[in-house]
Order: C-alpha cells, then sequence, then structure tokens
C-alpha cells in the first residue's frame, strides 16, 4: 500500500512538471518590431520587443527615461521604466534590447511609449569619446571627419532614408515606363567621354609581377555605361542603368567626387531632342514627388534644420515646365548680363558653373534645358546637326538650382559615314570598330543621357557638398574606409 501511494505521488510530480513545462513554452513571446514600425501604433497593448541605439536618457527619481532609434525612422521610440532598471551604461551611443508593453502616449507630442520590463545592453558606448553630443545637430562639415560613425547623427540618418527612397522612385519610373534595366560593365575598355579622366585596373599580389595587362588590354574603371547601354539599345528599345561611376579629377569642388552613381537611359527610334528632355523632365518630377511623399518627415526635418527655406525652391521646380533655349540664345543672355564672369562667354567657349549658374537664375530659379552645343565641344558619338547654320551637335544638358548641370546628353550619330569620319578624325576608328558595326547592322535613330545621382540629391535637399549626398564619399587624396 505504501508502495502503491509513492508511485501515485510521483506520477503526480511528473505531471505537474510537465504541465509547468508547456505552460512556460506556451507563453507568448514578445512581437520584435522596428521602431518605425511600434511609433506607428503596431503592437499597440502588447508585449513587444525593440532593438536600437539610444538617443536620450533621463534617469529620475522614480522612473528612467530613454529615446530609441533604429534607423527605420526619423522619430524615437520613447522607453520608460522603472528607476530599478537604470544601469550606468545606459548611455547616449549604447545598443540595447528593450522589452515592454506598448501603450498610447499621455503627450501629445508622441503618440506611443513602451512600458519597459526588461532592458539589456548590448553594445556599450563611451559617450566621453564619442565624437557626437545627444541633443545637438553637427554641421556636415564636422560629420565628414567620421564617415565611420556620421551614418548615427540625425540629418546624415535622414539624407540615407531619403537617398534609398530616391533610388526605388528613379526604378519605378523606369519600370513603368517600360525601361529594361541594365547592369553595365564597371571594369571597361574604353574611354566614353574622352576626356582621359580614368583609373586604370591593374591587379596586384603575388603572381601578377610583370603582368601589365591583366585582360590583353588596358582595362580601367568605367567613366560611363552609355556605349554599353547603346549596345544593347540594338535589340530593346528603351533600356537604362544605375551604378557606380569613376573619374579621376583631381578636384577639391564642392560639385565632383572620384566615384558616384549615375542614372543612364537610352531610347531607339528617336530623332528628336525633345524625346530625351521629356524622359529627363517627367524622371525628375516623378522621383522628386515621390520622395517628398514618402519620406515627408525627413525631408521636412532636413529643410528646417539644414537648409532652411530650400523647399521653396524645390515647389517652385515642380509648378513650372522647365524651359529650353539654346546653347546661343544661352551666350547671348550671358553676354547681355551686367553679371562679371570669370570664364569667357564668347560663342564656342564650355559653360562654366557660374555660367549654368546664372541661367537657373535668369530663368526664374527653376531648372532649364540648354541645347545644341558647338560640336566640337561633344564627344565623338553626338550627332552632327548639318542643318544649323553654326556647327553644332544634337546635345541637351539639363541646368538646375544650386548645382548647375545635372543632366547631360544627346542624339547619336546613326550615320555611319558621319560617324566614321569623325572616328578618323580623332584616331579611334580601330578602337571603336566594334561602334562602327552597331551602324552597319540595324542601326536605329536614338539618343541618352545620364543624371549624376548625388546633384540630384543636392539639388533637392539643397545639399551643399556632393561629399555630404554620398554615404562614404571618394575624392583626391581621400579614401577613408
Amino acid at each position: 500500500m505504501f508502495q502503491a501511494a509513492a508511485k501515485t505521488l510521483s506520477v503526480a510530480s511528473t505531471t505537474r512538471g510537465i504541465l509547468s513545462c508547456i505552460r512556460h513554452f506556451c507563453k507568448k513571446i514578445p512581437t520584435k518590431l522596428r521602431v518605425s514600425e511600434a511609433v506607428s501604433g503596431a503592437g499597440l497593448g502588447e508585449e513587444i520587443k525593440v532593438q536600437g541605439w539610444i538617443r536620450s536618457s533621463r534617469p529620475q527619481k522614480t522612473n528612467l527615461f530613454l529615446h530609441v532609434n533604429d534607423g527605420s525612422c526619423l522619430q524615437s521610440l520613447q522607453i520608460v521604466a522603472s528607476s530599478e532598471l537604470n544601469n550606468p551604461l545606459l548611455t547616449f551611443g549604447a545598443a540595447v534590447e528593450v522589452t515592454g508593453i506598448l501603450k498610447k502616449s499621455p503627450h501629445h507630442r508622441q503618440p506611443v511609449e513602451l512600458k519597459a520590463n526588461q532592458i539589456r545592453i548590448v553594445g556599450e558606448c563611451n559617450s566621453v569619446d564619442f565624437p557626437f553630443k545627444v541633443k545637438e545637430r553637427h554641421n556636415f562639415e564636422y560629420l565628414r571627419q567620421f564617415p565611420h560613425l556620421r551614418c548615427r547623427t540625425t540629418n546624415f540618418s535622414s539624407l540615407l532614408r531619403i537617398r534609398s527612397e530616391a533610388t526605388a522612385a528613379i526604378h519605378s519610373y523606369f519600370k513603368e515606363k517600360g525601361f529594361v534595366q541594365i547592369h553595365t560593365p564597371v571594369i571597361t575598355s574604353n574611354d566614353c567621354e574622352g576626356a582621359g579622366e580614368l583609373f586604370q585596373v591593374e591587379p596586384s599580389g603575388p603572381g601578377f609581377e610583370g603582368d601589365e595587362n591583366f585582360f590583353s588590354v588596358p582595362a580601367f574603371l568605367t567613366v560611363s555605361g552609355q556605349l554599353h547601354l547603346e549596345v544593347i539599345s540594338g535589340a530593346f528599345s528603351k533600356v537604362y542603368s544605375f551604378g557606380p561611376t569613376f573619374r579621376a579629377e583631381n578636384s577639391q569642388s564642392r560639385r565632383h567626387l572620384a566615384e558616384f552613381y549615375m542614372v543612364e537611359a537610352e531610347v531607339a527610334f528617336t530623332q528628336s531632342l525633345e524625346d530625351l528632355t521629356k524622359v529627363m523632365e517627367d524622371m525628375f518630377r516623378s522621383a522628386t514627388e515621390h520622395v517628398l511623399a514618402h519620406c515627408a518627415v525627413d525631408v521636412d526635418s532636413f529643410h528646417k534644420h539644414v537648409t532652411p527655406g530650400h523647399r521653396d525652391i524645390v515647389n517652385a521646380m515642380l509648378m513650372k515646365k522647365f524651359p529650353v533655349i539654346t546653347y546661343s540664345e544661352a551666350i547671348d543672355i550671358l553676354n547681355r548680363s551686367s553679371e562679371k564672369f570669370s570664364f569667357p562667354t564668347d560663342w564656342g567657349c564650355d559653360l562654366q558653373t557660374e555660367h549654368e549658374k546664372y541661367l537657373v537664375k535668369h530663368c526664374g530659379n527653376i531648372p532649364v534645358f540648354v541645347t545644341d552645343y558647338p560640336y566640337y565641344l561633344k564627344p565623338f558619338y553626338a550627332r552632327d546637326n548639318q542643318d544649323h547654320p553654326e556647327h553644332t551637335a544634337a546635345a541637351v544638358d539639363l541646368l538646375v538650382p544650386g548645382v548647375g548641370e545635372l543632366c547631360g546628353g544627346s542624339l547619336r550619330e546613326e550615320r555611319l559615314d558621319l560617324l566614321r569620319a569623325r572616328l578618323e578624325k580623332v584616331g579611334l576608328e580601330e578602337t571603336y570598330s566594334w561602334y562602327l558595326d552597331l551602324r552597319r547592322f540595324g542601326s536605329v535613330p536614338h539618343g541618352g543621357f545620364g543624371l549624376g545621382f548625388e546633384r540630384y540629391l543636392q539639388c533637392i535637399l539643397g545639399v551643399e557638398n556632393i561629399k555630404d549626398a554620398i554615404p562614404f564619399p571618394r575624392f583626391s587624396h581621400s579614401c577613408l574606409l
């Protein structure tokens, strides 16, 4: 009888253990949310978990207040915790994981707050040595000294989210218009622009000593994907690319980088610059309107704290159709101006930044197209305007406020005899024999353009220096990280 009772107790104990385990494993696991999801009210009233970095810490006698951000949006999530959860390591910049109940906030400035029951420090931050200070908006020139850390600041994180959204907007525009995206090569054997500003690619390391040409011919980092897009446009009527390009310009200007991103498009079966300017203007408007709608909080904050008043300029650009003037008309405008220019404004001189900015201002401080440049100012592929009294090329630039040239494009010379004569004149007929083949086998009138993506961001945000429109700037005498 005693043994039976003991067996019954053993079974009961085992059952209680099993039930305890079941209750433990069936306990609801906190939902992991991004800060953007939490501040929008997702998971309200539920136990959630967020991970991010502390933007501010306010310990009080009975409560601890933290603001945590994970980069998903501009707004931080307020964390309210008992002072018992306070820790000297909960400093500005520290990485944390917070679990608690998401509740409505009694304060009108924030819709929700997280009542924390657990705060785990994931990564400590020595706030004494950390180069950024809580609640301080550092200027971009200061931030540029810390390319490995500047993404953690409010202004630069806003710029990166806007950059991401603008990238998506441009891809969306081309997809909607029936363009096919092409990945053009980064390593190439041609100099599309003909300016000679090339980075040569050479192998290094054991086994390559004395091997001058890994590819059997000199190879370079691409300055443009245009010629490769022209190849593809022989089979697809509308193509585009969006990728890095490189220019070995020994420049410290606010408009140039050694590595930057280009949006390039090529359209077949077109005989008019108007076809190209329409795509340029439509893409600019579509992308900008998308960014203003989908990144409104970041854009508004940027225009408020970094470039006050610039939103009015952006709104003006979107309200009016972009005017079109010829190069000859542009020269006439410059020569009639009372402005004193550093560079000459004679017909045949290339337009400099000071000229471009003046022309934009003259046209109402909105983007303006300049067409029909002198033929010898443009590369070999630009179409010859034989019917013009002056020797011009069917080329166009889009000039925008604060930047100057944003887009450059042209109709391409599809006439074999004229193209061959031009290449012979500059001694490139053998180098570009494949390019002549494109005109021999099913050639059609076509044209295209390129847009500097960082300059586009400068234009819509008012960023003064192009080095602040890209995550990791590369320029003469600087290649940090």
